[in-house]
């Protein structure tokens, strides 16, 4: 019998890329594919899906969040879609913290004070931020990213809180020190930061981001920050990703990081397994895999 044909849509590290070639051929294009291996960047609409043709079987996407695949679509034409959950947690939450402390402490703003050479002399006055403890922190999607960066922050001395769907969320932005968001992208979340949502912060807060970046309306992000509506924000994701909003680039109250909320090696190549196993379980064991997010049983 021949093995099931592949696509992947991006370059995958060499662990999950042996893997993958000990059960499967590998195709450089979508077309009579039983099985896709999709990057967030790949946007599996229902014209991917269609190009790929009736022997597809399962997309396994390489991210927790589905914010880039049809769903519905894919439930239609009998493809199983699968995610990476809980591998990534952690090294998404250490992100998460780390861009807190790099705002509250002005670290990345410091780095660049250091490399543009200006003079300086150690004062007890110069460049002086604040500490995570006694922080009040609002996590903005209970999941389980969001409660680890609540149980990290906790242990440096912040005070988290949490905000779920049915909470009023304006009214906890107005008393949160940090707002940190950790929801999936849905027609719901997109831009749930606003203007008035930035409004409604306190003028000595800040605003982090690691989930995704049309949840925050940049343009409006950046208005408050001229403002002083807020205090600062700190970036992992964007709106037009991998463009950034030009306003952003020039302020110092700012820390932009390239999408690194994954970024260990470790992680990534868990993330690659968990893929390898979904294309397994659909491919060659006829089951739903557990980390399965949509379409019909592979059975």
């Amino acid at each position: 019998m021949p093995r099931p044909r592949i696509h992947v849509t991006a370059p995958v590290p060499i662990e999950v890329d042996e893997a993958l070639r000990r059960d499967f051929e590998t195709s450089d294009s979508p077309e009579g594919v039983d099985g896709i291996l999709a990057m967030l960047t790949t946007r599996v609409d229902g014209a991917y899906l269609d190009r790929a043709g009736p022997r597809l079987r399962v997309v396994a996407n390489y991210a927790v969040g589905v914010n880039n695949v049809d769903l519905a679509a894919a439930a239609e034409r009998n493809v199983v879609v699968a995610n990476t959950p809980d591998v990534l947690t952690r090294a998404t939450a250490e992100l998460a913290v780390g861009l807190m402390l790099a705002l509250l402490r002005r670290i990345a703003e410091g780095d660049r004070f250091v490399r543009r050479r200006e003079e300086w002399l150690f004062s007890l006055e110069f460049m002086l931020g604040s500490s995570l403890r006694g922080k009040r922190l609002l996590v903005v999607g209970p999941g389980r990213i969001g409660r680890e960066t609540a149980m990290l922050a906790e242990a440096l001395g912040a005070r988290p809180t949490f905000a779920g769907r049915d909470d009023d969320l304006h009214a906890l932005l107005g008393e949160a020190d940090i707002v940190s968001l950790h929801v999936p992208l849905t027609p719901e979340t997109r831009h749930l930061v606003d203007a008035e949502a930035l409004r409604a912060m306190s003028r000595s807060a800040v605003l982090v981001n690691t989930a995704r970046g049309p949840i925050v309306d940049e343009r409006a992000l950046v208005d408050a920050l001229r403002a002083g509506e807020i205090a600062g924000a700190a970036l992992d994701v964007f709106e037009r990703e991998p463009e950034v909003e030009e306003g952003l680039l020039v302020l110092e109250n700012v820390v932009l990081t390239p999408h690194l909320g994954s970024a260990t090696r470790d992680t990534r190549v868990a993330m690659g397994m968990l893929c390898v196993d979904a294309l397994r379980a659909v491919l060659l064991e006829g089951r739903t895999p557990a980390n399965a997010v949509g379409g019909p049983p592979a059975a």
